[in-house]
């Protein structure tokens, strides 16, 4: 039996009806055309499929959709509406991912890192990004990304506190 959710999509009141069983991610891609987050292994392990869910990332894979009634969800599409995020350019001018299929994952779990701890050290950004396997690049340019973008926060946070 379907039930109606509502939930907020990167901004923007959504409503539809879902099966007990809809899974978010299919959800997103598939009705509300949401194409970010990826489908890779189904379950919880690549971080593919990561969302922001009432402020924190989850696997939408693991996700029923009819849990989204109420909540809020931004992808990385929402993340972007206004352009790129200084991480996401630091990302293409550093051009540290090369196929690209692990990205929005990648930013959205760095993302949420440089909000709840805007100055991690290496070991910091390993630990935050464990949950998003990347099996082309290599993680080396993408830590040393955050590393940078988080580096320039804080020198502008204390160029600004003078």
């Amino acid at each position: 039996m379907k039930t109606e959710i509502t939930f907020r999509l990167n901004g923007i009141e959504r409503s539809l009806f879902v099966e007990p069983n809809d899974v978010l991610i299919d959800v997103l891609r598939t009705r509300l055309g949401i194409k970010s987050p990826k489908i890779g292994c189904d379950q919880g392990d690549c971080g593919t499929c990561t969302v922001f869910f009432n402020g924190k990332t989850v696997r939408s894979c693991l996700v029923l959709a009819i849990e989204a009634d109420g909540g809020e969800i931004v992808t990385l599409e929402g993340l972007s509406e206004n352009g790129p995020t200084p991480l996401q350019r630091a990302f293409a001018d550093r051009n540290a991912f090369q196929c690209g299929f692990c990205a929005p994952g990648i930013i959205l779990s760095a993302t949420e890192l440089l909000q709840k701890n805007p100055e991690p050290d290496r070991h910091e950004i390993q630990e935050a990004i464990a949950g998003n396997l990347c099996r082309c690049t290599g993680y080396t340019p993408v830590i040393d990304v955050i590393a940078e973008v988080a580096a320039k926060k804080t020198a502008g946070k204390n160029r600004k506190s003078r």
